[in-house]
């Protein structure tokens, strides 16, 4: 599995669990769910920039 089959892989759990934590705490605001956003945030950072970086080496 290539970095971004991971990094695709990796988005669809974090948004999964970030969902699961939306619907329980019903808080936007709640600390775990800011965490996981942020999680899910750095990690479509990294997936974007894979993806420049393999538009500009083309």
């Amino acid at each position: 599995m290539d970095r971004v089959e991971q990094l695709l892989k990796k988005i669809e759990e974090t948004r999964s669990y970030m969902n699961d934590l939306i619907r329980e705490r019903s808080d936007l605001l709640d600390s775990e769910v800011i965490i996981a956003s942020q999680m899910l945030d750095s990690i479509l950072d990294e997936y974007y920039k894979i993806l420049q970086q393999e538009n500009i080496s083309k």
